[in-house]
């Protein structure tokens, strides 16, 4: 089977995008852009610049096609150019640099720090009513009707549920699993779920502690991976999305369950979001890049004008 041949970029394009790389501080936002999105603030802090500073190489390099900018509500958050004409050009400038600004490194590990002990924190001040506070954006009744629907017809034995919190997804497919483990950040979140599964009688769910983006558990193992309003909460979703392609037995499903992209700027100052809501495009994009296929999308619109629309997404694994 012959391969694709690559795809060229004009002479401009590559000479502008050099040109935008050549510069100090450009190659170590660019070797930072390869970790994670990030905030233009985030940036601001590991790099220990002035913002103006950092937003006019920002600002070129966009412009010169070698990173994307994406506002959310009042945040701006910039990521690697995914256009495949210039892709190839950005691994190979990133492979060629050595270690030079290692702290720039150390400094986004201190970010991804902070940020995690805040996510932690919040959860453990809200865990006793977690439950509570979600069913304020759309009846959680309607939403679990809907998930049961879209699974209707698929046998799932060996769950995984993501970003667990108080265990209610795994609660609510019991009946029909027959392993099931709930990986969360949070030990309250977790004892909470424990104490919820014993109450209802559930005795095939494990709950563990553990990171989403490296779960360390066995690939291709599980029918259904689950996860339940959480991606609004990280820095990277496509990662998460990976990892849960890669416990994904073929034919195996994920659902995610999440808001659709909005502009309640509360929602980040009071509820820890990082994200306002998932965009279509981004979603499209991080299913591509696990080797995922759409079967189907639910809408729930909220109740109330000013409430959150909520959307659950079911992929398959080839």
């Amino acid at each position: 089977m012959s391969s694709s041949p690559p795809i060229k970029t004009d002479f401009n394009t590559l000479l502008e995008a050099l040109k935008a790389a050549g510069e100090p501080t450009r190659l170590r936002l660019l070797r930072l852009l390869a970790r994670e999105e990030l905030s233009v603030m985030e940036l601001v802090s590991i790099l220990d610049q002035s913002q103006p500073r950092v937003s006019r190489h920002l600002k070129l390099m966009t412009e010169a096609g070698l990173i994307e900018r994406f506002p959310d509500g009042a945040w701006v958050f910039y990521r690697l150019a995914s256009a495949p004409a210039i892709r190839p050009l950005l691994d190979a400038i990133l492979n060629a640099l050595d270690e030079s600004y290692a702290e720039d490194l150390r400094q986004l590990e201190a970010v991804r720090l902070s940020r995690r002990k805040s996510a932690e924190g919040y959860f453990e001040t809200i865990a006793p009513k977690w439950d509570e506070i979600r069913s304020h954006y759309v009846s959680e009744s309607d939403v679990e009707q809907a998930i049961l629907k879209a699974l209707s017809g698929f046998a799932y034995d060996r769950v995984v549920d993501l970003g667990t919190g108080s265990g209610r997804m795994l609660e609510l497919l019991a009946r029909d699993t027959r392993t099931a483990i709930g990986i969360d950040l949070s030990q309250h979140m977790l004892n909470i779920a424990r104490s919820k599964a014993f109450d209802a009688g559930i005795d095939g769910a494990d709950f563990r502690h553990g990171d989403i983006y490296d779960t360390r558990l066995p690939a291709s193992a599980a029918d259904l991976v689950i996860i339940h309003q959480v991606l609004h909460f990280l820095a990277d979703p496509g990662r998460a999305i990976a990892e849960a392609a890669r416990l994904l037995k073929p034919g195996g499903r994920l659902l995610i369950v999440d808001f659709d992209h909005h502009t309640l700027e509360i929602m980040r100052e009071q509820y820890q979001h990082r994200r306002l809501g998932m965009l279509d495009e981004d979603m499209a994009h991080w299913f591509d890049a696990a080797g995922l296929t759409p079967v189907n999308v639910t809408q729930l619109p909220p109740k109330a004008d000013a409430g959150l629309t909520v959307k659950i997404w079911l992929v398959q694994k080839a």
